[in-house]
């Protein structure tokens, strides 16, 4: 509150451009921007993942990239507006547990099927997805009804990044991604922290 008892709240200016807008615009990214962008997203989870807390809202349009004393490319991760605790005191004051949460085109199966079981590996889901859109220009499914694109992300395997180009994609990096877009959580990275350093891997990165 000001000295005269007026209440206001400062909040970080951010002046860029989100994910969304920026491959709308410009198209699919090199592999090097696509890794160095993903490894943000990775710290910014594991951040948030550390503390007890899943955002279920991962996608382009809730990524926005900065420019900071000079650099550019900063991630920002936005809107933890869907955020779910693991620790259920938490959870009992935020989004119902069992409520069908996030975004279709970038939910993890077990988002789709047993919401209250969502945890970090889901929102790694997410991350794999908006690498896919990043380095393709296109979404890892698309159809003509929700109950449809959610039918994929359920039970259809992804195309593969290279198949999808039509010309060659880094093994390590596609490697990555295929295996956030795994099916069974079990297979995927199972921190954002093993994530990253996987994208660490890739020649290109």
């Amino acid at each position: 509150r000001t000295v005269e008892g007026v209440f206001y709240y400062a909040m970080e200016y951010l002046d860029g451009i989100d994910l969304q807008q920026l491959v709308e615009r410009y198209g699919p990214l090199p592999e090097g921007r696509v890794i160095h962008i993903l490894k943000q997203i990775c710290g910014s989870l594991y951040e948030a993942h550390s503390k007890g807390l899943v955002h279920r809202d991962i996608k382009p349009s809730n990524i926005m990239l900065n420019r900071r004393g000079g650099e550019s490319d900063v991630v920002k991760v936005l809107d933890f507006g869907l955020v779910k605790a693991l620790d259920q005191e938490k959870q009992s004051a935020m989004t119902a547990a069992n409520a069908l949460t996030g975004t279709p085109q970038y939910m993890s199966p077990e988002a789709i099927q047993s919401p209250a079981l969502v945890d970090a590996c889901s929102d790694l889901y997410a991350v794999g997805a908006v690498g896919y859109f990043l380095l393709t220009g296109q979404p890892v499914f698309t159809a003509e009804s929700v109950v449809a694109l959610l039918h994929q992300h359920v039970a259809t395997p992804p195309i593969p990044p290279s198949q999808r180009l039509g010309k060659g994609v880094s093994e390590r990096l596609e490697h990555a991604l295929l295996a956030c877009l795994e099916k069974n959580r079990a297979l995927r990275p199972q921190t954002a922290r093993m994530l990253a350093q996987m994208l660490d891997q890739a020649p290109t990165a």
